[in-house]
Formats: structure tokens, C-alpha cells, sequence
């Protein structure tokens, strides 16, 4: 087809073009998957970590045993989250910690947050905000006798500044967003609607799992409180990597986690009978760190660091603009909509598209080695990793979806 054939051309050009395409080559490939479509919900694993891992096992956990805990292990959660925060947070050191997974770190935070407001009783989220999210506030409003506010989201875009300005008032004590919304890839005005919060006199999570690594962010400059990610998307830590949990500084004396284990109480070793919090961001953590799943994202942040996160930004934008113009081109013939925002400046690294075949279409596309993921209940999303993904990788899956629509 004549759409097909100028897809293609301008594939080509842009894949020529590419400043970061030799990075392609430092991650591992599958030889049955010819385009992957996921590494917004898991990125593919850095050739260096496979050796990472390998290492570890060998010599520092096989050779090092027990003593690994005293030669930098039981540190390590602080220094990889400081790396990370200066990469890809926009943030000062002893802020940013790694460890417990995205739900886990969510409950901490949002509950030493209630907690911290006393005789405010509101929680604002918003209805299309991803489960875990919303059920963790659900559950702190149940523990707390809270109420919740409910913002309504476009599904197909996000929750805008003016939305959560009338959302927010002296009753509430925390509001919890997405920095990029999972189903439309909606970028949030962190910086406009962090400073709306605080006007009313509470506190904001931010949840950052969609765009830490592929979405420039300034935590400190835009005056977040609270955030957490989580790191096997974008930071490609492999599968059931720990997350990170960032708190302002100023804030961390205040705060109090309810998860007080014995590794963030000030003295650990010391094994008293009551539980001190530890000083500054040590406090919010609490059992043995999961220090085989920080190692793959180290080297990742390490990339992060070489590339830079503005320069991944500007092929995330031209992947996902490619993407819309080949969805435009060979899919809306098809009855396929667009369920992400047009506007570059609103979109974070992914984009998605509905059809009512969709469930059929991706079981079909696995199957001949092409893999977007499904999102019910009737949404694909297009995952655009910059730093391993193609354009020619992108064409192929679409072009792919295409003809398997025209094949049902």
C-alpha cells in the first residue's frame, strides 16, 4: 500500500538518523522476538547485567558469603538511590532510597503523610489512576476512618492542574498522581499542580513508575514532597525489581512510616526492645535490602548517566511520534483509535490504541514473536524504550497489528 510504502521510507530515514542507536547493541535480544512493545512495563535486560549477576553469584555472594553485609551491601540501597537521583530524579543526595516494591513504598509514604496531617480527613486520587495506587488509599482510608475524593480522568488522557485545584481544599491531607498515566501515557504538570497542594496545606505523592528514565524530572526544583517508582520498566532491573521511594528532606523528621522494621531503627545491631526511627532517609526503610535485584539497575542507571535523560527524552518524543503517524496512516483505517494525547508536551513514553479485537490481535501477535501488551478492555499499549528500540522495530509492529486485523 501507498501508506505502508511511506512508513517505511520515513522509518528508514529516522532510524538513520538515530544519534542513539548504536545503544541498541548493549542489550540482550531474542532471537523470537522480532519487536518488543513492552519495555514500558518490562525493559529488556543490559548485556553488563547479565554479567553483573553472573559475577555476583560467583564472587561476592559465592566468595564473600556473610561478609558482603559489612563491605558495602548494607549500604547499597542509599547509594544506588543516590545515583538515581542524580541521573534521572533531579535531586539532591539523602533523599532517594531502594527497596520493598512500588506497593509497599505507596502504603509507606501515603500513610506517614495522613499521619502527618492530623484533623484532615480527605485523600484525593484519581479513578483512573493504576489499581495499586488507588487500592492502597483505599485501604489507608479504611485504616484511618479518611474519606476519599475522587477526581475523574479521562482515560484517554489525565488529571490536569485545574482538575486537582478543585479537588483540594483545608480537609485534605494527601494527594496521590501519576507523573505519566499508565493506560494513556498522559504527562502530568507535576511542578503547576505540586504548588496547587501545597496552597491547601497538604502533601503530594507522586508515582513515577511510567516515567523515571524516559521523562526529564526535577523533584527538588518542583518542590514534590514524596514520590516513588518503580525500577523494571524503564531502569530495566529485571523482573520484580525493588522500587525507590524519594522524601523531601525537609520532611523526613516529620514523617513517621508505619513499617518499622529493625533495619531503620537508629541503632539496628543493637537489638533493643523499642523502636527508635533512624535519622534522615534511613528511617522509611525497613527489613534485609534486596541487593541481587538493585544489581541490573545499577547498570542501567549508569547508561542513564552516560546518555542523559534529556537526549532519551528526544527519541521517546520521536518514537511515539512515529508511532501515532503509523497508527494514523495503517491502523484508523481499521476502526483503531487513538487513546493517547496528540500533543507531544502531554505524552510521556508510550502511546495506546483501542480496537474491540485488541484481546484477540496481541494473543495472535505473541504468538509471531511481536509483543505490545493488552490493557482491557479493549487498549494496546506501543512500550517505546529509546535506548533499545527501533524505529524499524516499531514499524514491523504495527505493521503487524494491521495485518492481523485484517486477517479476523
Amino acid at each position: 500500500m501507498v501508506e505502508a510504502r511511506f512508513a517505511a521510507d520515513r522509518t528508514a530515514q529516522l532510524d538513520e538518523t538515530d544519534a542513539l542507536a548504536g545503544y541498541r547493541e548493549l542489550f540482550v535480544r531474542s532471537a523470537d522476538v522480532v519487536s518488543y512493545l513492552d519495555g514500558n512495563s518490562l525493559g529488556r535486560p543490559l548485556i553488563a547485567s547479565a554479567d553483573r549477576l553472573r559475577d555476583f553469584a560467583l564472587e561476592e555472594w559465592g566468595g564473600r558469603l556473610i561478609r558482603g553485609w559489612d563491605e558495602g551491601w548494607l549500604e547499597l540501597p542509599f547509594a544506588v538511590g543516590d545515583e538515581l537521583a542524580r541521573v534521572a530524579l533531579g535531586a539532591a543526595s539523602g533523599q532517594t532510597f531502594v527497596g520493598d516494591s512500588t506497593t509497599v513504598l505507596l502504603y509507606k509514604l501515603a500513610r506517614a503523610a495522613v499521619t502527618a496531617r492530623p484533623g484532615r480527613q480527605e485523600l484525593v486520587v484519581d479513578t483512573d489512576n493504576f489499581p495499586t495506587d488507588r487500592y492502597v488509599i483505599e485501604g489507608i482510608a479504611a485504616e484511618t476512618g479518611c474519606t476519599i475524593r475522587w477526581i475523574e480522568s479521562d482515560v484517554r488522557g489525565g488529571v490536569s492542574a485545574q482538575q486537582v485545584a478543585a479537588a483540594v481544599g483545608g480537609d485534605t491531607a494527601l494527594v496521590l498522581l501519576s507523573n505519566v498515566a499508565y493506560r494513556s501515557g498522559f504527562l502530568a504538570d507535576v511542578a503547576t499542580t505540586t504548588e496547587l497542594v501545597h496552597r491547601a496545606g497538604a502533601l503530594v505523592l507522586w508515582d513515577l513508575c511510567h516515567s523515571v528514565g524516559v521523562v526529564p524530572t526535577e523533584l527538588d526544583a518542583w518542590g514534590v514532597d514524596l514520590a516513588v517508582g518503580c525500577s523494571y520498566k524503564y531502569l530495566n532491573g529485571g523482573p520484580g525489581s525493588p522500587a525507590f521511594a524519594y522524601v523531601r528532606s525537609s520532611l523526613q523528621d516529620e514523617l513517621r512510616q508505619p513499617i518499622q522494621g529493625w533495619l531503620g531503627s537508629r541503632q539496628p545491631f543493637e537489638m533493643g526492645p523499642g523502636y527508635e526511627p533512624a535519622d534522615g532517609i534511613r528511617r522509611f526503610t525497613s527489613g534485609t535490602p534486596p541487593i541481587v535485584g538493585m544489581l541490573a539497575m545499577r547498570d542501567m542507571i549508569a547508561l542513564l548517566g552516560t546518555v542523559g535523560v534529556e537526549s532519551i527524552r528526544q527519541k521517546s518524543v520521536a518514537l511515539t511520534e512515529h508511532a501515532v503517524a503509523l497508527a494514523d496512516e495503517l491502523l484508523v483505517p481499521l476502526g483503531v483509535e487513538l487513546a493517547s494525547p496528540r500533543t507531544v508536551g502531554m505524552r510521556g513514553g508510550h502511546v495506546s490504541i483501542d480496537h474491540p479485537d485488541f484481546r484477540q490481535v496481541v494473543e495472535r501477535l505473541w504468538r509471531r514473536g511481536v509483543v505490545p501488551d493488552f490493557r482491557a478492555p479493549r487498549g494496546i499499549r506501543l512500550g517505546l524504550s529509546p535506548l533499545s528500540t527501533s524505529f524499524a522495530e516499531l514499524r514491523l509492529g504495527v505493521e503487524a497489528i494491521r495485518e492481523e486485523l485484517l486477517a479476523l
